[in-house]
């Protein structure tokens, strides 16, 4: 071996460098609180973590998430629904890209993390300024979507909401199934048909006005070309989303792209006032974006969840390593779950197994994420067949008392 070549770090110092981005915590305060000197920890930080490789490692750990028994259990209507939404986090040294956000920082600045969920799993995340608006990214989410959780329906609540979302997102094969705030106000304002306003008299929900078919026709051309720009991916889809967005009303195209976004928009209001099941199915994939929110919160409380990295690309490595560890608990939930599972089905119970299917993987009460770390000493790995044979023997116990 050449005494010039790279030796690979040990996968426990690999183990403590995710663990001290991940929580928020520091490589300094890793070192002090591990087994581990700090000095080694950050070179193996410098020269081993990036934001490509970690996706990657996300992908694999999301991939095994999906092929678990429990997974198709999460399924919507025998959908996969997504959702995405922005969690907010302060920062505690100022950075390019923290911007002020009165409601959410007071008199201090922060940043976005941007996270697509599908299923209960995180399969994509991007660090956002707490300026831009969430609507301009979702398609960037999940297009840029790499794992094989590929959503068939997304939602988002009014703020990844815009005049374009509805026709993108159907161009590309998914459902936009958004949550509006005000949705009364939404369905009075926002109604469109394709005839006159006048040939809908005496319906109870009536259009506002009559689509313009022909600009859409007129402007086709055009619009194909603003997709395939999308689906080539050589410039970010937010970034075209967002000049889209800025251009001025007398614009043919943009007026064009907005009269074909209101076509899907209203077949969506108009199903979702009619369709319970729907209803209750958006507000079930938001819930699983909080869900999500809270155990990253649990996960990067370090410093009081306030963020001590000092450029965008170290935003990053946090983003990444935090969501991988929160996908490596979510794993270990669901292959306990998957376990249990196979029991009931084997046993022939089918209540279990359908109650099984209300229990969602993200739960963090039974892990300790502070205190000291020892890496390098030799643990036993965790015997899944003995916490199944526990847990399962700890609910026979409470059914028989309950009897």
């Amino acid at each position: 071996v050449s005494r010039y070549q790279r030796q690979r770090p040990e996968p426990a110092v690999l183990y403590a460098c995710l663990m001290a981005w991940g929580t928020n915590m520091g490589l300094g305060r890793m070192g002090e609180i591990s087994d581990l000197p700090t000095h080694v920890l950050m070179r193996a930080s410098e020269n081993y973590l990036r934001p490509e490789t970690l996706r990657a490692a996300n992908d694999l750990v999301c991939n095994a998430i999906a092929a678990l028994p429990i997974a198709r259990h999460y399924d919507l209507n025998g959908l996969i629904h997504s959702s995405s939404d922005g969690q907010k986090f302060e920062t505690a040294i100022p950075t390019f890209n923290a911007r002020h956000a009165r409601k959410y920082f007071g008199l201090r600045k922060g940043i976005v993390a941007n996270t697509l969920v599908a299923g209960n799993i995180p399969v994509n995340a991007q660090v956002i300024g707490a300026h831009d608006h969430e609507s301009h990214y979702v398609l960037d989410l999940l297009l840029n979507n790499t794992t094989t959780v590929q959503p068939a329906i997304h939602s988002t609540d009014t703020h990844g909401t815009n005049e374009l979302n509805f026709a993108l997102l159907h161009v590309f094969g998914y459902q936009f199934a958004p949550r509006y705030r005000q949705i009364q106000k939404k369905i009075r304002t926002s109604l469109c048909g394709f005839q006159h306003p006048k040939q809908y008299a005496g319906l109870l929900l009536r259009p506002t006005r009559k689509l313009n078919i022909e600009l859409i026709i007129s402007e086709w051309d055009n619009l194909q070309r603003i997709f395939a720009s999308l689906a080539l991916k050589t410039t970010p889809q937010s970034s075209i989303v967002r000049k889209l967005s800025s251009y001025g009303h007398q614009n043919r195209t943009k007026r064009a792209l907005w009269e074909y976004d209101s076509i899907f928009r209203s077949l969506h209001l108009l199903e979702f006032v009619d369709s319970p099941p729907l209803r209750q199915n958006v507000q079930r994939a938001l819930n699983r974006g909080e869900n999500y929110h809270q155990l990253r919160k649990a996960i990067a409380y370090a410093n009081f969840g306030k963020l001590r990295y000092r450029t965008e690309e170290e935003q990053q490595l946090w983003s990444e390593c935090s969501r991988l560890l929160a996908n490596c608990i979510i794993y270990y939930n669901g292959a306990i779950l998957s376990r249990v599972l196979e029991e009931r089905r084997a046993a022939g119970d089918l209540a279990g197994v359908a109650q099984l299917s209300q229990l969602a993987p993200i739960t963090w009460q039974h892990i300790n994420f502070y205190g000291r770390y020892e890496f390098t000493s030799r643990v036993a790995p965790i015997d899944l067949e003995r916490v199944v044979a526990a847990l399962l023997q700890s609910v026979k116990g409470s059914a028989e008392s309950a009897a």
